[in-house]
């Protein structure tokens, strides 16, 4: 495939699992086998700068057990570990995942906030809704309805966008001859009354470099994509076809116009979990060899937990089964059963891909092989970027950085140098203004 005209630039994440995407990634012999690492980590993050990647994105979860997914149990808490890294980092973007149905929302946008500071504008909040209902015995708490959680949500972004905004820009001025620590007027304590949420008190901390952190979401379901079209300003989503990604992308950017956003104000990454071998044999021989070392129980409560029902009363080399709707992962499970339906996959087959991939889009070939795939969806209108999903670390990430990053740079797909010092900069993202500063600029016209 050739570079064409554009001069649209590929975003990059990567979605980092200590112990690998891939459930049994860990076992490896090249893989480090993952857990609380702070050498590893930040041998991700060197390895995500030096491939001028965006950012550095981590997802979070509360239950634990033994059969759970390896990179969901003996791992950092994340805003602490994105702390430590952007002391290690200069340019790389820092995402985290807070729950807006386990957390409350002060404590999340000071966090952000923070984190923002201290990464001088380079921090992001991956917004989820906490699908999982064995979250809530950590808590003491009756997990919500779907429906509820996403009204949880609404509110809980908005509530932290008015505390993001307490302060003006400048607002801090530490005039020591004049004796003015923070500028007369220029607090706005927030007056929010919802029905979850009630604020009425201001953030104790300077308005932050970009303004507010960079808001990412992850839902699909129509509840999901309402939020997103409201509030995301990217969105990490999960398709293994092209034609599903392209269908995802347009309905979603289509909804932006009725909160008088453009196109370009949202980026669509899907999951992207690259099998790299210096050809295609090897790549495959990698994959099965992965799949050699799976353990078929801990595969399978990946896979319940993805569809919502314990998958093990059935059939392994059945078919896959009519199941009742989830009431977690609806749109990822739905997806995942079409998928298997429309492809006649067994349930054994379906248990491998989930343990692989967990239904994100996922190619097993050479470096040209990846790079040609991440091409054709870039520039067919399913993705604006992807958010890579290693099967482990550090080696299929170093490869995908020194075989396949510097193929999309020839082709003129992504960046050979960082754009600006903030996340928003690279990923083309303006700076919002304070609310109370466009309200003054508007009762001044």
């Amino acid at each position: 495939m050739g570079a064409g005209n554009s001069d649209r630039q590929m975003r990059m994440g990567v979605f980092v699992q200590a112990a690998g995407h891939h459930v049994a990634g860990w076992r490896h012999p090249d893989a480090i086998p993952g857990g609380p690492d702070i050498a590893l980590m930040r041998h991700i993050a060197a390895t995500a700068e030096r491939g001028k990647f965006d950012m550095f994105f981590l997802a979070d979860n509360f239950a634990t057990g033994y059969a759970e997914h390896p990179s969901s149990i003996g791992k950092f808490e994340p805003l602490t570990l994105l702390s430590v890294l952007s002391a290690h980092t200069t340019h790389l973007g820092l995402a985290a995942t807070a729950s807006t149905t386990y957390s409350e929302p002060y404590h999340v946008a000071r966090a952000f906030a923070s984190l923002d500071h201290l990464s001088g504008g380079r921090a992001a909040w991956n917004v989820v809704t906490s699908s999982y209902p064995k979250n809530g015995a950590v808590f003491g708490r009756e997990h919500p309805s779907h429906a509820d959680r996403y009204a949880i949500a609404g509110e809980f972004v908005e509530a932290c966008l008015q505390l993001w905004d307490s302060w003006d820009d400048g607002a801090f001025v530490m005039d020591k001859a004049a004796g003015t620590f923070v500028r007369p007027g220029s607090l706005h304590v927030p007056d929010f009354h919802g029905t979850y949420f009630t604020i009425t008190g201001g953030l104790n901390l300077p308005r932050s470099p970009q303004g507010h952190p960079v808001i990412i979401q992850a839902g699909s379901s129509a509840p999901g994509q309402a939020l997103a079209a409201r509030t995301a300003e990217v969105v990490f989503t999960a398709q293994n076809s092209l034609t599903d990604a392209q269908d995802f992308y347009r309905g979603l950017k289509a909804q932006l116009a009725q909160y008088k956003r453009r196109e370009d104000e949202l980026k669509i990454m899907p999951g992207f979990m690259p099998i790299i071998g210096k050809d295609e044999a090897e790549a495959k021989a990698l994959f099965a060899a992965l799949n050699r070392n799976l353990d078929m129980k801990q595969a399978n409560t990946v896979l319940s937990d993805r569809l919502g029902t314990d998958m093990s009363r059935f059939d392994l080399d059945g078919p896959v089964p009519e199941l009742p709707e989830s009431d977690h992962l609806k749109s990822r499970a739905l997806l995942l059963l079409e998928t298997a339906r429309r492809e006649g996959l067994t349930l054994r087959e379906l248990c491998y891909r989930v343990a692989a991939s967990r239904g994100h889009l996922m190619v097993v070939g050479s470096p040209m092989q990846v790079a040609d795939t991440m091409e054709l969806w870039f520039r067919e209108g399913a993705a604006d970027g992807f958010n890579l999903m290693p099967p482990f670390f550090p080696g299929q990430f170093d490869a995908f950085v020194d075989q396949v990053v510097p193929i999309l740079q020839e082709r003129g797909l992504f960046r050979r140098e960082y754009e600006g010092a903030t996340l928003r900069d690279n990923l083309g993202l303006a700076r919002p203004a304070s609310r109370y500063a466009a309200a003054m600029e508007s009762a001044a016209e």
